[in-house]
């Protein structure tokens, strides 16, 4: 567990919210140390590599792959995460009560560093390619794993190390079958300008849109079932920006909505320009969700979730045979697997992370999850099924 913490502290120390490129570097040169994989660093500063199974074809696609993904950005620090003043210092990284605290250890240099040390240890099944991939831009809308497939990353499945512990039970490391995307939208009212002395003489583009946020409230948020479980998205009016000054009737007023899309089902936002004259709707950002397409990968990885835990249980002192197991479950935040799905890989996410541990200045992980989902991910790596 020593190699794990250590290499967890080594990433997160490294800042990576603006320029991920030493990151990067960081996982590019273990790899190099630590494997005799095939590694890669494409053009915008994702780190893959393949190991190879005998007689291996070396192409990056095909049936028999499974990739290991993470990425290594993170969002902006606190003050309190980095040394010195400001953001731009080394970042703290504190070990105490068990836990790894600091900007990344949840989401996600924790599971990442896991993923390398299962990557370097697994022994796979004799016609089964291991990749591995740590992305760029994952916090900025995927723009890494995007580039990644575009230059032909394709793995047939995929563990996407984002959180799932903590979902069906405190402490119980899920394996999420499906995740939400985001689509992000503007509505834009125009009306014509007046002096607000004589409204009668324009057209109130507030007003407008006011009747265009009726229509946003009267639709049905997308719902979908994967594996039987329920995936509920939702519609929310975020952001209106209407108006100049207190005396002119505004001739524009714009709407910005926040819809969390599910696998298979988006809000017919379409409806509100049939509805309501003088609005136009367009797309801003597009996160697609994910569903797993493959039902046995799926139990597979349930499979081995609950032997890792059965196996920790066994160990501990206090354990308790009644204990809550590992579920399938479903994450309402968007990740790379959305990508990744979309692309035709069998997704799923499983990680470290907690819910209410990323993005925040009290970020941290559990040691003895991250131990767990090292022993997950080289577990999946080396099932037969």
């Amino acid at each position: 567990m020593t190699e794990l913490v250590d290499l967890t502290e080594r990433l997160v120390a490294i800042p990576s919210h603006e320029d991920a490129t030493a990151a990067g570097d960081a996982v590019e040169s273990w790899l190099r140390a630590e494997t005799d994989a095939r590694v890669e660093r494409d053009a915008v500063g994702n780190v893959l590599a393949y190991r190879e199974p005998p007689g291996g074809s070396g192409r990056v696609g095909g049936d028999e792959t499974l990739a290991l993904v993470g990425h290594h950005d993170v969002v902006p620090p606190a003050e309190r995460q980095t040394v010195g003043e400001g953001t731009d210092g080394e970042y703290v990284v504190e070990h105490r009560d068990g836990r790894l605290r600091g900007r990344g250890t949840a989401d996600m240099k924790g599971s990442l560093a896991a993923c390398l040390l299962a990557f370097r240890d697994a022994t796979p099944p004799a016609d089964r390619r291991l990749a591995f991939a740590s992305f760029v831009g994952e916090e900025e809308g995927g723009t890494g794993a995007r580039h990644a497939i575009s230059e032909g990353f394709t793995p047939d499945r995929a563990v996407v190390a984002e959180g799932s512990t903590g979902y069906s039970a405190p402490g119980v490391t899920d394996v999420a079958v499906a995740h939400k995307g985001r689509r992000a939208s503007t509505l834009v009212a125009r009306g014509t300008a007046a002096h607000a002395s004589e409204p009668e003489a324009g057209e109130n583009a507030i007003y407008r849109a006011s009747d265009a946020i009726d229509v946003v409230r009267d639709l049905d948020a997308p719902s979908a079932t994967v594996f039987g479980e329920s995936v509920t998205g939702s519609l929310a009016v975020t952001i209106v920006e209407g108006g100049e000054t207190w005396n002119v009737i505004p001739e524009r007023c714009a709407v910005t909505i926040d819809e969390r899309t599910v696998p298979g089902d988006r809000a017919d936002l379409g409806r509100v320009e049939e509805a309501v004259t003088g609005v136009e709707w367009s797309v801003d950002q597009d996160l697609p969700p994910m569903a797993c397409e493959e039902a046995e990968f799926a139990d597979a990885a349930l499979s081995v979730a609950r032997e890792v835990h059965d196996a920790g249980g066994r160990e501990s002192a206090d354990h308790d045979p009644g204990a809550p197991e590992p579920e399938h479950v479903s994450k309402p935040h968007a990740t790379d697997a959305g990508w990744l799905a979309e692309a035709g890989a069998a997704c799923l996410v499983w990680g470290a992370a907690e819910p209410g541990e990323a993005h925040t200045d009290t970020e941290s992980v559990g040691i003895d999850v991250l131990e767990r989902c090292r022993r997950i991910y080289r577990g999946i790596c080396e099932r037969e099924a």
